[in-house]
């Protein structure tokens, strides 16, 4: 690599429409009266169990959450769908995870000083994507008049970092000049609302990065990527089993096995020390220690393992000023939240100063970038 890499510019979308703790505990314990009073008799006979109530103290206590964004807030709420209602569109029809990459996307080239002219390649990298191909990057990129290329990528939680690791690899390698990684993360339609611990997790959102050379960066606000980093370890602890191979298995296509489920408690056991050490190797590469890092851009899963990591890290709770949360007003937003923090968080950094924008989270999945400001 003969020239610094940057990241130029960042856009944050979010839908207009919001669930609260509050109005998702009614709503789910609304489902729980309806199903324990129908299968009373077999909850009586030992035959089945009755299902738990919940509460917005349990919601904050356990994950930080507040609230959440969402698509499409019909039909989440009600009781006898429990899943968002979202009208599918014709082939020809701009898709709703396309919808949202474009909104983002737009933020992140106006952040950068940049037009769709200047853009080589695109990248959508997320949890999810609606559908198989053709690949929603290049729906995007049609849509915003881009020449160049695009593609898909599906890292889960980590699809944001990996997404911009990719562009930053395509840039070193002289493949493209300016790369906008985008990260549409359509989450509800994933979400099994009648489950205790996991109804309240995800919220949806869009955000996308403008990656390019230093020598044609233009914004107010650059940021040098030192490098990358990148780990993953084999785990069933999240698991999404949603895929096309239930038309031949013959069974339940939106089971509950189907949509996303966790082994919270061994999550949080496994990965946070997997994180930190993680953080600290990358740190060590440019010989900086977690206490030379003005700024961390943590993954947004729960606000107890994020304080977790920085105390490994730090020896102390790192102050709100140190690592941002944003998960009181967007939830987990699968590989977003680390972005959405960067996207919030960046602009009062002064050159030379040095953050970390890290990701965690299914597979397992962890990917880093080491930042500093120009």
């Amino acid at each position: 690599m003969s020239q610094q890499i940057v990241i130029s510019g960042v856009g944050v979308w979010h839908p207009k429409e919001s669930i609260t703790n509050e109005e998702l505990v009614s709503s789910y314990n609304a489902y729980v009266d309806s199903f324990n009073a129908q299968n009373a008799d077999k909850i009586a006979a030992g035959e089945g169990q009755a299902m738990p109530y919940s509460s917005a103290e349990f919601i904050e206590k356990a994950s930080g959450i507040k609230s959440r964004y969402i698509y499409q807030k019909e039909g989440a709420l009600d009781i006898n769908r429990m899943k968002p209602l979202i009208a599918p569109r014709e082939d020809d029809a701009l898709s709703h995870q396309a919808e949202i990459a474009v909104e983002a996307a737009k933020l992140a080239l106006a952040s950068a000083n940049k037009s769709a002219q200047d853009v080589d390649a695109v990248i959508v990298s997320c949890a999810y994507t609606q559908r198989a191909y053709p690949a929603i990057a290049i729906e995007v990129q049609e849509a915003l008049n881009i020449e160049g290329f695009g593609f898909d990528m599906l890292v889960a939680c980590s699809a944001a970092t990996f997404g911009m690791h990719r562009a930053y690899e395509m840039l070193s390698a002289g493949n493209a000049k300016c790369v906008l990684v985008i990260n549409p993360e359509l989450v509800s339609p994933q979400i099994n609302y009648t489950d205790r611990d996991s109804h309240f997790i995800f919220g949806d959102v869009a955000t996308a990065t403008v990656m390019e050379m230093a020598d044609t960066a233009t914004s107010e606000h650059v940021f040098d990527v030192l490098s990358t980093q990148a780990v993953t370890k084999f785990s069933n602890n999240i698991r999404s089993n949603f895929g096309y191979m239930t038309r031949a298995e013959d069974v339940d296509p939106y089971g509950p096995d189907k949509l996303f489920h966790q082994a919270g408690r061994k999550v949080f056991k496994e990965v946070c020390p997997m994180a930190a050490d993680h953080i600290e190797s990358h740190l060590s590469r440019h010989n900086l220690t977690p206490a030379d890092v003005r700024r961390w851009w943590l993954h947004q899963a729960n606000i107890n393992m994020n304080t977790l990591i920085c105390k490994r890290l730090l020896g102390r709770e790192a102050s709100k000023e140190e690592a941002p949360i944003v998960l009181d007003e967007y939830a987990n937003t699968a590989s977003a939240g680390s972005v959405i923090a960067f996207g919030l968080y960046h602009q009062d950094l002064d050159a030379g100063d040095v953050g970390i924008l890290c990701s965690f989270g299914a597979g397992y999945s962890i990917g880093s970038l080491v930042v500093q400001k120009r």
